[in-house]
């Protein structure tokens, strides 16, 4: 069958390994100083992996694949214990693949393992809240809070965050994090923020955020997937695309709009483009 699958880059690997602890399904070892595939049905695509590699040889491709074989997958994990069960069962819990998550925990209980303290929340719940209290990287796990704070009008005090979820680089979002549901999404290129003063109080406040670079990020097919979910999944109401006057930035806009385009629900899309000296103009529709 053809399905997207991790590809490593044998040139650009250096056999650092940094990869192995983010692939809790066993599909990544390795072997000869160098980061080897072992088994395509141990890969669910999901790329997991991707954001370890320091040197980007892991991108995702679409292939053909032996099928991903959950129950193998599991057969490998509770081996490995407790903490790597966890990290799994969230994985897939952040991924919204609800149909992998059940039958994972029909192999635990086939199996008569306990799912770990902190996971016992079935497969149709909500992806975990809060902080990373269970396991994995830190950096990955989907939580929602507060904006800190409000300054009063006139006042003179520091600009607080209106920043209200985690993570929020596009290839660390989860689409079926419930903080994206019925949002207004902005989607930001990496340098904005730096260039618009106002960003947080002007720009990002009320909104959901996502950010990417256009020109840097490799894996933007997975980009191209997610905003399609964004779209069709977790129904965000409106997206507006802000980019630099550069170029290279429009590519962010266009990812959007072919999103837009192959999505099957419609929302209205804006893109704000932020000038090096920190203006900013709307693009027509």
């Amino acid at each position: 069958m053809k399905r997207k699958i991790i590809r490593i880059d044998e040139e650009k690997c250096t056999g650092c390994g940094a990869c192995i602890p983010g692939c809790p399904e066993g599909a990544i070892q390795l072997i000869d100083g160098k980061a080897r595939l072992v088994g395509d049905l141990y890969c669910d695509g999901l790329g997991a992996c991707l954001g370890t590699c320091p040197e980007g040889a892991i991108t995702i491709e679409e292939r053909e694949a032996e099928p991903y074989s959950e129950r193998k997958v599991m057969e490998n994990i509770v081996k490995q214990g407790p903490n790597t069960i966890r990290a799994h069962l969230e994985h897939l819990r952040e991924h919204g693949e609800y149909d992998y998550l059940r039958e994972a925990q029909a192999v635990l209980r086939e199996k008569g393992v306990e799912s770990p303290p902190g996971d016992e929340n079935d497969a149709d719940s909500a992806p975990p809240q809060g902080p990373a209290a269970h396991g994995g990287c830190p950096g990955m796990r989907s939580m929602s809070f507060s904006p800190r704070g409000q300054r009063e009008e006139g006042g003179t005090g520091p600009q607080p965050s209106q920043l209200t979820h985690w993570p929020i680089q596009l290839h660390l979002i989860s689409p079926a994090a419930p903080h994206y549901r019925g949002a207004d999404l902005l989607l930001a290129a990496d340098c904005t923020a730096f260039a618009r003063g106002a960003f947080h109080g002007e720009h990002l406040k009320g909104k959901a955020l996502a950010i990417a670079c256009p020109k840097l990020d490799e894996g933007q097919e997975i980009y191209l997937e997610k905003l399609k979910a964004l779209i069709d999944e977790a129904r965000i109401n409106s997206l507006t695309v802000m980019i630099m006057q550069v170029p290279c930035c429009r590519g962010l806009l266009r990812l959007a709009q072919a999103a837009a385009e192959q999505a099957e629900r419609k929302v209205p899309i804006t893109c704000q483009v932020v000038g090096i000296d920190g203006g900013v103009t709307t693009l027509p529709d």
